[in-house]
């Protein structure tokens, strides 16, 4: 524990994911209703309670959703997080501040979400999938090493990291007709997410990516394999994917991630002016996905083809706005090695190789009641560890 602070909370150190050099906000309700908090170690501080040393900040974060916070601009973030990490380093506990456990609390999705979109960013991936789904043909498509490759996604299927995810139902490739009903091979694909904010506008250059990035989840992009192997070509993902879309109750900032960011892979090839970075945006981040309680993979978001300066910039250099409460996703984080790989269709080969859990169980793609728990680190500054909070979700069966 941190003698300095006022804090008594053991995982309240700059060696352990939620110290103060992380700081994430998130919504809770201990019962009293929904209430903008920041993450201390294994407690939240609703920020409602220190609102009189917030000053004029208050407002952003004293209300039931983050959507204000998103809404101001990368002054007022920073302005913020300096003065809470003040406050929490304190030996002087704030006067009304409050500390609830999060054990006795229920998180809620902090922000509305406007529009969502994946992107298909890492090369390891995107070979892999393109040789189980179309063995016959190059794994990569020509336009692959020259853009982001994404979808529009559906916003209002985003959920919350505890909530259940129920198997769809949708259309499989059937002989000599598609078949009709539940999902077989329903899979994860473990992802990183960035929630936008500041003002509205289109066309963001690369180097503008920290005005229009307030911060980053995890991201679980539960993939329905039998719906989207029939339905994929020639559109891309549509029911396969658009059931749920899990993300972290806490959102870390990008701020707190500035000692991670490391370059991107070199393409082999001149990047188009447009996705030309003058600084690496690039994330170290390292990733462990749990399956029934067994870690089954460790992937390194390093490893991804395209940063998320790139993608913000590819997203609007049509015209397209970012407005706040924007969530874009990495797409599957995977990496060279077996033990790196971002999803459940990679790592048992197209369900040909199964994957062993603990007990002797084995499994290819996801049962009923398996849970599945992604976290995520990075390196911070002067030898500390920032966290990502993590994303969970259990199959429910298919409704009748």
């Amino acid at each position: 524990m941190n003698s300095a602070t006022w804090i008594e909370d053991p995982a309240f150190t700059r060696d352990r994911p939620f110290g103060p050099q992380t700081l994430p906000y998130g919504v809770v309700d201990d019962g009293s209703g929904p209430r903008v908090a920041v993450r201390v170690g294994d407690h939240a501080l609703p920020l409602a309670s220190v609102a009189g040393a917030l000053g004029e900040l208050a407002d952003l974060v004293t209300g039931t959703s983050l959507d204000p916070l998103l809404a101001a601009s990368r002054a007022e973030w920073s302005a913020l997080r300096a003065r809470l990490t003040e406050l929490v380093t304190s030996a002087d506990r704030p006067a009304g501040a409050e500390l609830v456990p999060l054990a006795g609390v229920r998180a809620l999705l902090p922000f509305t979400v406007a529009d969502y979109v994946d992107f298909y960013s890492s090369r390891h991936h995107a070979e892999n999938v393109g040789r189980i789904m179309r063995p016959d043909s190059d794994p990569l498509l020509p336009n692959w090493t020259h853009l982001p490759v994404g979808y529009h996604g559906r916003a209002g299927t985003v959920v919350v990291s505890g909530t259940d995810v129920v198997r769809p139902h949708g259309q499989r490739r059937g002989d000599p007709l598609p078949k009709f009903g539940p999902s077989g091979r329903l899979d994860i694909e473990a992802e990183v997410g960035f929630v936008c904010g500041g003002p509205v506008t289109a066309r963001v250059p690369t180097s503008d990516v920290a005005e229009h990035v307030f911060g980053v989840v995890l991201v679980n992009d539960w993939s329905a394999r039998d719906i989207q192997g029939w339905e994929y070509q020639p559109l891309g993902p549509f029911l396969g994917k658009s059931f749920a879309t899990s993300v972290s109750a806490w959102v870390t900032p990008l701020e707190a991630l500035a000692g991670a960011r490391v370059p991107v892979p070199d393409p082999g090839h001149p990047r188009l002016p447009y996705l030309v970075e003058d600084q690496p945006w690039g994330l170290d981040l390292r990733l462990e996905v749990t399956w029934n309680g067994t870690v089954v993979t460790r992937p390194r978001f390093a490893h991804m083809a395209y940063s998320c300066a790139q993608q913000l910039a590819h997203l609007t250099v049509n015209g397209a706005t970012v407005r706040p409460g924007d969530l874009f996703a990495s797409g599957t984080v995977s990496g060279p090695e077996r033990e790196r790989l971002g999803c459940f269709l990679e790592l048992s080969w197209g369900g040909r190789e199964p994957i062993a859990l603990a007990d002797g169980v084995t499994r290819t793609f996801l049962e009923d009641g398996d849970t599945v728990v992604i976290t995520a680190t990075a390196p911070g500054a002067d030898g500390s560890v920032v966290g990502l909070a993590e994303v969970a979700g259990t199959v429910l069966p298919a409704d009748e």
